[in-house]
């Protein structure tokens, strides 16, 4: 326990559904939470963490020690809400300090009604989630002045026990946007904020299955004008918009019950339509060639990850945020494997052969994590403009105008 938070903050209790039991103290809203336990080793970060809609319905358990220390502010965030079902915290820190700061995080954590835990061996949890994989949990945060008696803990033991598994929900339509809109927000440069793009030279569709708001940044940036439709939207419908090209976003929970996505993701590539996919739509566009997925014993949390580019050879530091995979001994003779992880060789990027359809596990908008796998943004922009330029007569190509 901690002797900074100790008379400071109420008491919370941890249980996992093996009957493990931590008891801390409540840094964020009070009243119970549940979902699947789950650690991420990323230092910096935890506010576009606990807004990235992939971690619906799971609680989050930061491994570096200190978080907090830098406050939160109005623009770090990857959605609209807060999405993570709890934080899990090892130290929080009494005082936040940095210039773009408006709220402490355990402000910002009671505002957004997200309960949060602090003061438990974080480092007992993660060997634990680590060696036994994840597993579901609950957190209650104690009124000011309960004490944290074993009817009390019976309680948190029993919801983190009638949890259901992550394996077979269909969250996608869950944390989808109801309504289309249209983005045009770039990212962001120190001093200046958020950019806006106002001179796009690609149209997109993009399939909101829980997407985060700097991978349409950095496809706004890039140049495409951005149209952002529900998860449930049909193939017929995005086609009909004419778009250079169609991205298929990253989210949470298990891809295979998700067959609207990937009955349109089959039609979309088919199509011949440039089409990138990342995390939850790497997935959905492997089940559409007909490969397989499965439910990872240990899921990829972190910004420290290493991937291997197979055509390359190239290694890069990636973000990553994903709890079910690709097995690669289903892949059809359509698709090949493109990227690996050096953590554990699982499947981490694949390519549709003879079409323009590419996908990747990890979260190459590093938001938060490493720039490294970037590249893959402008890989998309190169498919749409080879597409365009294949679509253009022939008089135009040669730059010659006709009478």
């Amino acid at each position: 326990m901690l002797s900074t938070l100790s008379g400071k903050h109420p008491a919370a209790i941890l249980a996992l559904a093996d009957g493990t039991v931590f008891i801390g103290q409540s840094i964020g809203a009070a009243g119970q939470t549940v979902g699947e336990v789950v650690f991420n080793t990323s230092i910096t970060g935890y506010q576009e963490i606990l807004t990235d809609p992939s971690y619906c319905q799971q609680l989050v358990t930061l491994t570096y020690p200190h978080i907090g220390s830098y406050g939160t502010n109005g623009e770090d965030v990857e959605s609209a809400q807060v999405f993570a079902a709890g934080l899990i915290v090892r130290d929080l820190p009494l005082l936040a300090s940095n210039f773009r700061s408006d709220a402490s995080l355990s402000e910002y954590l009671q505002r957004a009604g997200c309960v949060a835990i602090a003061g438990i061996d974080t480092r007992q949890l993660t060997r634990l989630l680590r060696d036994k994989g994840a597993q579901n949990g609950a957190i209650l945060a104690l009124a000011e002045g309960q004490a944290p008696d074993q009817a009390a803990i019976d309680t948190v033991l029993a919801a983190a026990r009638a949890t259901p598994p992550m394996s077979g929900l269909d969250l996608a339509k869950v944390v989808s946007t109801t309504e289309a809109y249209p983005w045009t927000q770039t990212e962001w440069r120190l001093g200046e904020g958020y950019g806006r793009q106002d001179a796009p030279r690609f149209k997109v569709v993009a399939y909101d299955f829980g997407a985060k708001y700097n991978i349409l940044r950095m496809l706004a940036e890039r140049g495409c004008d951005l149209t952002v439709v529900p998860a449930q939207t049909p193939a017929a419908e995005v086609l009909a918009m004419r778009p250079d090209g169609v991205f298929l976003s990253n989210g949470p929970g298990d891809p295979e019950p998700c067959d609207y996505a990937i009955d349109a993701a089959r039609a979309i590539i088919a199509s011949g339509m440039p089409t990138f996919g990342i995390c939850l739509g790497h997935q959905i566009m492997a089940l559409a060639a007909g490969a397989k997925t499965f439910k990872m014993a240990n899921s990829h949390h972190g910004a420290n990850h290493p991937v291997k580019d197979l055509d390359t050879g190239r290694v890069s530091i990636t973000s990553q945020n994903h709890g079910f995979a690709v097995a690669m001994d289903s892949l059809p003779a359509t698709l090949r494997a493109t990227h690996i992880s050096l953590f554990d060789g699982t499947l981490q990027g694949l390519e549709v052969i003879g079409k323009p359809a590419f996908c990747f596990q990890g979260h190459p908008e590093a938001s938060p994590g490493p720039h490294d796998i970037g590249y893959l943004f402008d890989r998309f922009i190169k498919d749409m403009a080879a597409a365009q330029a294949a679509r253009a007569p022939a008089a135009t190509k040669k730059g010659v105008v006709a009478a």
